[in-house]
């Protein structure tokens, strides 16, 4: 089974995407006229970036770059991306980690407590005893404008209510976690006669009890990531805001001019930190992962006249991302005009 279902991973879901990084990014402060920014999101239809074209002996790949969060009220329709797909033999989805643990179905059910225990901080604490009077100060001003009296989220661990109120940020600000890009493309792939091809990572944890008790003494290192997501919610929403609306509106050289916070790596890097990442033998997964994802473009371009494939936007942008990396091996990449 996937080790998604367990409660335990919860807060490994959220942050997966960062596992496409090979090294921890340093923060990229916003642009000092970002509060000039638009505060107000697209809607209705739009078209998305254009497409990355690699290619190499006459075999041809068309990149999709992904971005989150997205305008939540924009309906994505993109007939580049729709007649790219339907001459396409393979598409290939966006990078990802799957964690695997063989426990069967009464393993499952012992795991379960203890999984939902480890959303909680030990000893029954509350946020308050566990984060500095500063920041949870911080914390008490977005939970209220974004999340309300929920007196249940004050025992939670930092790395999971910063999750939800991360997730009701988004939210109230008009964005999205996807933009329902992914399942539009699975949609296309499909409506085509195309199954998605996926390029995860797969991690088989040997012992998942272990693997939890592991993440619980990982807690102390939740308030890094904690700080962060503060951070990005308090400083950072104009900016995401203008990262979405140049996405919908396929405004590259805004894109550019915005690269995405550094939230996502700071959290992973806390868990890492803390052993966790060794623990679950995560600490080479970036490598790993982008290993995984150049066999299946590679495989992909040798076998196919046509492949379709989506990345997120920040590996087709940065000068040592996934596509420099087949650029670098003799594949011709051209960016969207």
């Amino acid at each position: 089974m996937r080790l998604r279902h367990i409660v335990f991973l919860f807060v490994l879901g959220g942050f997966a995407p960062a596992f496409a990084q090979s090294a921890v990014a340093p923060v990229v402060p916003p642009p000092q006229d970002v509060a000039d920014l638009p505060a107000v999101v697209v809607s209705g239809v739009q078209p998305g970036p254009g497409l990355w074209k690699v290619s190499k002996g006459g075999h041809v790949m068309w990149v999709l770059g992904t971005l989150s969060p997205l305008p939540r009220g924009m309906q994505w329709q993109s007939h580049e991306v729709e007649q790219a797909i339907s001459e396409s033999q393979q598409v290939l989805l966006l990078p990802s980690v799957k964690f695997k643990a063989d426990v069967g179905f009464f393993g499952k059910l012992f795991l379960l407590p203890s999984a939902y225990s480890a959303r909680k901080n030990d000893n029954g604490e509350t946020l308050q005893q566990v984060l500095p009077p500063s920041v949870y100060a911080r914390w008490q001003v977005l939970k209220q404008k974004y999340i309300g009296n929920d007196r249940g989220i004050e025992r939670w661990r930092p790395m999971f209510a910063a999750q939800e109120l991360y997730r009701k940020a988004i939210k109230a600000n008009g964005l999205s976690r996807s933009g329902g890009v992914p399942s539009s493309v699975d949609a296309l792939a499909t409506r085509h006669g195309i199954t998605p091809v996926s390029t995860s990572y797969e991690v088989v944890i040997a012992h998942p009890g272990a693997a939890i008790k592991a993440f619980k003494q990982a807690a102390p290192h939740d308030t890094t990531c904690f700080i962060r997501m503060l951070d990005n919610i308090e400083q950072d929403m104009p900016a995401m805001k203008a990262r979405a609306n140049a996405w919908a509106t396929g405004d590259l050289p805004t894109l550019r001019q915005l690269p995405d916070s550094a939230w996502r790596d700071a959290c992973v890097a806390a868990l890492a930190d803390a052993g966790f990442a060794q623990t679950l033998g995560l600490d080479d997964v970036p490598a790993k992962q982008q290993a995984t994802w150049l066999a299946a473009a590679r495989a992909a371009l040798a076998g196919n006249a046509q492949t379709f494939a989506l990345l997120p936007m920040d590996e087709l942008l940065k000068p040592n991302g996934y596509l420099a990396k087949l650029q670098a091996e003799g594949y011709e990449v051209e960016a969207p005009e």
